[in-house]
């Protein structure tokens, strides 16, 4: 965060078959593998294209190690909101290392996006994967969570979840990456009887 590259629009790629296009996409994927992470940008890994890398990784889902899922190219995505209905979640972010904040997202959406090969795909997503789609594709306009949370006080360092770990306790489901971080919070047991 505060990298001048990560609050500009994003160029989109002319060819989405270039192999240049697809070494990059190779090698943000090596990046989310050595991180632990689901989803990245190339504003992230200081290429200004409108590209992303992401796949719904267990650790994300579950509480395995195993991945099955597999890795999606995104290649000048479009995203449009298919309802109304709204929800706020907490998120991290590879850009803002250290701390989480809940975020409002659209629930529901449609995507459009060009593959490796340059073939339009639609997809329609909702819940986890609609948020994660919103989170990456706004890093191809500029925009980092923070610019989007309606409430500051809900931005945390991941040593001190408070907030996060209140939620949890009211009965909010969280990724378990994110309920990990309550999990190992020191001061847990000073706040929370659960």
């Amino acid at each position: 965060m505060g990298n001048p590259i990560l609050y500009r629009v994003a160029n989109e790629v002319a060819d989405p078959a270039d192999p240049e296009i697809a070494r990059l996409a190779n090698d943000m994927k090596d990046t989310l593998l050595h991180v632990g992470g689901s989803g990245i940008a190339a504003p992230q890994v200081f290429e200004s294209l409108r590209l992303v890398v992401y796949r719904i990784s267990s650790r994300l889902i579950s509480d395995t190690a195993e991945d099955a899922n597999p890795w999606v190219v995104l290649v000048n995505p479009v995203l449009a909101p298919t309802g109304d209905t709204m929800a706020s979640g907490w998120e991290r972010c590879l850009s803002i290392p250290g701390l989480h904040g809940k975020v409002p997202r659209h629930q529901a959406l449609r995507m459009s996006y060009q593959n490796l090969d340059g073939e339009t795909v639609t997809l329609d997503a909702e819940g986890a994967l609609a948020t994660l789609l919103q989170h990456e594709c706004d890093h191809l306009d500029g925009i980092l969570y923070p610019m989007r949370m309606t409430d500051l006080a809900k931005l945390e360092f991941n040593a001190e979840p408070g907030h996060l770990a209140q939620d949890i306790v009211d009965g909010q489901k969280v990724w378990p990456v994110l309920q990990g971080l309550v999990d190992a919070w020191p001061g847990r047991g000073q706040y929370f009887d659960d």
